[in-house]
């Protein structure tokens, strides 16, 4: 996992860190602030995962056509 990816992670667990804790308290606004970093995590990891796999596809083509 790299960096991008551990960062995206972090943001998610706090941002269900700040529902739970908007929720114990009643402030809705803490709440939904939580659950949009969740979002916002999921969202950056999985942009990251699809840069990722494309170099890596990139990185097979570039192999198998220096071959030939």
């Amino acid at each position: 996992m790299g960096f991008d990816q551990a960062k995206d992670k972090a943001k998610q667990k706090m941002g269900e860190a700040k529902e739970k804790v908007g929720d114990a308290t009643d402030n809705e606004d803490l709440e939904n602030s939580g659950k949009r970093d969740q979002l916002v995590g999921e969202a950056e990891e999985a942009g990251h995962d699809a840069r990722d796999k494309a170099a890596g596809a990139v990185h097979d083509f570039k192999e198998k056509h220096d071959d030939e």
